[in-house]
């Protein structure tokens, strides 16, 4: 007898169950369907127009899934919240884009998918990676939804950007729904700042030294002729070299802020490392007594870039400058890496110099700076000048084996799609 009311009593009590799970699968405002394989039954519920939620369930004994859940949401309110803010967003002039918890796509502004040169319809949908073009780790977004971690005004050194923010929008469960990117798209303000405060220094520089140090140096040379041989040796070994060097930092001073005109042509990758840069950097390395090695990939053949080659030889120069200025107690090498990056070509200029110290590496750059005596601190600035006018970008990286610089050039449009 009691074994019959226990069993009427967890009949009951599965009923009751069964009917509570039942009215909140029909509450549940989207679509799913749901396959166990422990018990090889699926469950589907599908919303209709106009008629009420349609629950069926189906036996299933052979199927792949293993216990998975789709749910195609039939009403999702960040969907509906994306989709007012969209016409908004792309007012904003910077990049704004919206990522779920995979790295997908769900919001593109008009702003970054132009500057990235794709189609907002096209890229929506699509993995970040696709957007950018870039390695995962260097894509911030990614590494904020990786981390679970918000970015408030992280400053990064790349070809698109130099501050990111994100935003991290959870689930009732603590999960990651949404990661929203703000990029702050800077080049064209950072580079119109510079060249107006250069601008105004270098006109001030120009007019007040220039002129006079001219003056002085053809009196010196004119007086040189009536003086004693001691007086007329120190005039050609320090005062007439001194300011011919002072004239010399007006000059690169002067280049950054009023570049020389470019001759750009149309360059082959391969042309140009083997027989025109190694031309003058073996002469270089011969010099100054520098053990030179250099490589290539082999699928750098067939590709091109556009640029002035004599500037680019400036550039590596200057580096090579800086790598016999820095050699410490060993033999000095220098290592030149041509390899394709993406869309770009990329030169690795390596040296085993000292290396540089972290505390000063972000400053080498900026115009007058110098940890020599005698330097100038120009040549790298004025480096970066000619590559970024030529639409690449130079960046360092360094420690106590050595510094290696990196200088990425866009590749023609029709040769940066060959396969690597």
């Amino acid at each position: 007898m009691d074994n019959d009311q226990n069993y009427l009593a967890e009949l009951k009590r599965l009923r009751e169950e069964n009917s509570f799970y039942k009215e909140l699968i029909d509450e549940l405002p989207f679509s799913f369907s749901y396959y166990s394989q422990k018990y090889a039954r699926k469950l589907e519920k599908s919303l209709e127009e106009s008629t009420s939620p349609v629950i069926t369930e189906t036996s299933l004994e052979n199927t792949s899934d293993n216990n998975l859940l789709q749910i195609s949401s039939a009403f999702d309110p960040l969907d509906e919240i994306e989709a007012i803010l969209l016409p908004i967003l792309d007012q904003i002039p910077h990049h704004i884009v919206f990522i779920d918890q995979k790295g997908y796509i769900t919001l593109c502004n008009t702003q970054a998918a132009k500057d990235h040169g794709v189609d907002r319809g096209e890229i929506t949908g699509k993995h970040i990676r696709d957007l950018m073009k870039i390695p995962d780790e260097k894509i911030m977004i990614l590494e904020s939804l990786r981390m679970e971690k918000e970015l408030v005004n992280h400053e990064i050194w790349d070809r698109n950007y130099y501050n990111v923010n994100t935003k991290i929008i959870r689930n009732p469960d603590g999960s990651i729904k949404r990661v929203v990117g703000v990029f702050y798209f800077l080049h064209a303000i950072k580079e119109a700042e510079k060249q107006a405060l250069a601008g105004r220094i270098a006109a001030g520089i120009a007019h007040e030294i220039r002129n006079p140090l001219t003056t002085v140096r053809g009196y010196l040379q004119l007086l040189q002729g009536n003086l004693s041989p001691e007086i007329s040796e120190l005039f050609t070994s320090l005062l007439i070299p001194e300011i011919d060097r002072a004239n010399n930092i007006i000059s690169e001073f002067l280049s950054i802020v009023r570049p020389a005109k470019t001759h750009d042509e149309r360059l082959n990758v391969e042309e140009f490392f083997e027989s025109y840069l190694n031309k003058f950097m073996k002469t270089q390395a011969l010099l100054f007594n520098v053990e030179y090695i250099y490589n290539k990939d082999a699928c750098t053949k067939n590709l091109y870039f556009t640029g002035d080659k004599e500037e680019l030889l400036q550039v590596f120069m200057n580096l090579f400058q800086n790598s016999v200025q820095a050699k410490g107690n060993q033999d000095l090498k220098v290592n030149i890496t041509l390899k394709k990056a993406d869309d770009y070509i990329q030169f690795i200029f390596a040296d085993n110099g000292q290396g540089i110290d972290s505390k000063i590496l972000a400053n080498i750059f900026d115009p007058f700076f110098s940890t020599k005596d005698y330097g100038t601190g120009l040549g790298l600035s004025v480096s970066r000048n000619i590559i970024e006018s030529h639409n690449g970008m130079l960046s360092v990286s360094s420690n106590e084996d050595g510094t290696s610089f990196f200088i990425e050039l866009p590749l023609a449009e029709e040769t940066a799609n060959l396969n690597s």
